[in-house]
């Protein structure tokens, strides 16, 4: 009986000493029970981009970001900054639409968990293809200008790898709420190609040579691609570099 009295306040100190332990842990640590978030880039609607990422905490400092985003069909934006304007009119009703895929590993060197600075390489895919849409082509023959229709189809893709560097934060005592911040984020790689100029007037020679300078003189910069005529039309095929840009804000839900 009495080794079972002096046992009895051995318990009772050790549980009070694992309370006072469990209790230790500082109010602004994040739970460990919530290693995975859902986010969309809010940004990014402004340009269509409709997108949904997941992030999945792997240790303290270390995460995987997967991220799918596509963009609805609809103009070309800021077409103007690098076509001028006569060449910009040879393009009517032009749409394209996209889609991209990312993974991105993220190194946390802030509280981690999903909190903090980091920084993170990423491999990205993308796509892009247009609707059917109408390209005009002037022939000069004696001494007159005579506008051949052509209707216009197409797709390129790329693969490129690129860095991000950005800052991720809890908006709420729970930490379920999360704000992520792309600061900035650059992607370089290569792309390819392929699209086609149809027309219902059988082309010459000579129609064929002055259709392949014109598309080669637009000069579309940081595109490289070449240019194969025929009686039907035209094939363009892109075969160069691939680069692009990111920034943000994301919203996210931690759970």
């Amino acid at each position: 009986m009495k080794k079972l009295l002096l046992i009895i306040p051995y318990f009772i100190i050790s549980e009070a000493t694992a309370q006072e332990i469990v209790n230790y842990e500082p109010a602004s640590a994040a739970p460990l029970d919530k290693m995975n978030i859902i986010k969309t880039n809010v940004t990014g609607y402004a340009f269509r981009n409709i997108n949904l990422s997941y992030e999945r905490s792997i240790n303290r400092w270390f995460a995987i970001n997967v991220g799918f985003g596509t963009v609805a069909e609809g103009k070309v934006p800021f077409m103007n900054a690098f076509l001028d304007d006569s060449d910009e009119k040879k393009f009517q009703n032009i749409r394209i639409k996209a889609t991209n895929f990312t993974i991105e590993p993220r190194f946390y060197i802030g509280e981690g968990y999903g909190k903090g600075f980091y920084f993170a390489p990423y491999y990205r895919y993308s796509k892009v293809s247009t609707n059917t849409f109408d390209f005009t082509f002037d022939y000069n023959a004696f001494e007159n200008t005579y506008p051949i229709p052509l209707k216009g189809l197409g797709d390129a893709n790329g693969n490129s790898g690129g860095l991000m560097v950005g800052a991720q934060f809890f908006l709420n005592e729970q930490h379920s709420f999360v704000l992520d911040f792309w600061i900035a984020g650059a992607h370089y790689g290569s792309g390819k190609g392929d699209f086609t100029l149809t027309s219902d007037v059988i082309l010459t020679p000579e129609m064929q040579a002055q259709l392949k300078k014109e598309i080669q003189n637009l000069d579309v910069p940081f595109v490289d691609y070449s240019v194969e005529t025929n009686a039907n039309g035209a094939r363009i095929k892109v075969d160069g570099p691939w680069a692009g840009f990111r920034s943000g804000f994301s919203l996210g839900y931690r759970f």
